[in-house]
C-alpha cells in the first residue's frame, strides 16, 4: 500500500520544525511547549473563552487549560467570569502579553518570509486557499472526533 500524497507529512514537517524553533527562541520570555500560540490568539481574540480556544488552535481542552495555567502564572494572561454565563470564564491578555505579541508576530513575519522566499503574491494567496480549504474540509470530521457540538 502506497500513501496518495504526502502532502500532509510536509505540512506537519515545517509546522514542527517552526514550532520547535519558536519554542528555543521564545525560551527567554518564559514561553514553552507552544505557550506563544495560545498567547498570540488571546492577544487577537480578547475575552476568548477556553473551550473557544481549544477549537481555534485545534487542541485537547486539557492542553488548553495547562496552556492557560501557565500562561497566567507568568502574569501573560488574566481569566475573569463570563458577564453573561455565571459558569464561562473569558482570558484576557495583560499589558506583558501586550508587548511580548509584538515580538512574536515579528519572528512569525520572519518565518514567513523564510517559507514563501521565492513566491509571487499570488502562489501565497492560493497557497494560504489551498490549506485554508484542506481545513475547512476536515472540520466537520475534527469536531466530530472532538465530542463538539458545531462550531462557535
Amino acid at each position: 500500500m502506497k500513501l496518495d500524497h504526502t502532502i500532509l507529512r510536509e505540512v506537519g514537517n515545517l509546522s514542527r520544525a517552526i514550532k520547535t524553533f519558536n519554542d528555543v527562541k521564545f525560551s527567554h520570555l518564559d514561553l514553552h511547549k507552544n505557550q506563544y500560540i495560545f498567547l498570540t490568539r488571546i492577544c487577537e481574540n480578547t475575552g476568548i473563552s477556553p473551550k473557544a480556544l481549544s477549537i481555534m488552535l485545534r487542541v485537547d481542552k486539557t492542553t488548553t487549560t495547562k496552556a492557560v495555567q501557565k500562561l497566567i502564572a507568568n502574569d501573560y494572561i488574566r481569566k475573569e467570569k463570563d458577564s453573561s454565563d455565571a459558569r464561562g470564564i473569558c482570558l484576557y491578555p495583560t499589558e506583558k502579553a501586550l508587548e511580548v505579541y509584538k515580538e512574536i508576530i515579528s519572528e512569525e513575519n520572519k518565518v514567513l518570509d523564510f517559507c514563501f522566499e521565492g513566491f509571487s503574491e499570488e502562489e501565497i494567496k492560493l497557497a494560504h486557499e489551498l490549506i485554508k480549504r484542506m481545513n475547512d474540509n476536515y472540520e466537520d470530521h475534527w469536531y466530530q472526533a472532538k465530542n463538539y457540538k458545531g462550531s462557535l
